[in-house]
């Protein structure tokens, strides 16, 4: 699908304000509301705009222990990958999970009540064998930046 500068406004506004109003959208992209409401609607369907979330801020609900985890896989055959991505699956407090090129297979992001906890999940995912040969952790001490909107216009192709 491509992509207009209207789009790209539409993009910015519902991932900075997913509660945003049409009426409030449609003035903020230049629009009238029905043109803009279509035109999200088409973004939706086009599974361009995937969903809609609450960004919560946990440590405001409860202290939480941020982890960055490399892993290193010991074998690394397309089964070995697809049986750790499984298992990883089904683990709530591994909250983001990349494949990697490099030196390491896979990056996680971690949330944990507390480093012990962490430790704890950790023994659990080496005791289930799924193919971990190492893995090295990484301890968030501070967030200096976490950007939920995507910066959608900025990475897009330049028009020749």
């Amino acid at each position: 699908m491509k992509l207009d500068q209207i789009d790209l406004k539409i993009l910015d506004a519902v991932q900075r304000d997913g509660r945003i109003t049409k009426l409030a959208l449609a003035d903020k992209v230049g629009l009238s509301p029905t043109p803009c409401w279509m035109r999200l609607r088409k973004l939706e369907k086009a599974g361009i705009v995937s969903g809609y979330h609450a960004r919560v801020a946990m440590r405001a609900v409860a202290p939480v222990a941020t982890v960055l985890m490399e892993v290193t896989l010991a074998s690394h055959r397309q089964a070995d990958f697809d049986r750790f991505e499984r298992a990883i699956r089904d683990v709530p407090e591994i909250v983001a999970c990349w494949s990697v090129g490099g030196g390491v297979d896979y990056l996680l992001k971690v949330m944990a009540r507390d480093i012990d906890a962490y430790q704890r999940l950790v023994d659990a995912l080496l005791e289930r064998e799924i193919g971990i040969d190492r893995y090295f952790t990484y301890i968030v001490t501070k967030t200096v930046k976490e950007e939920v909107a995507l910066p959608v216009a900025d990475l897009l192709p330049t028009p020749s």
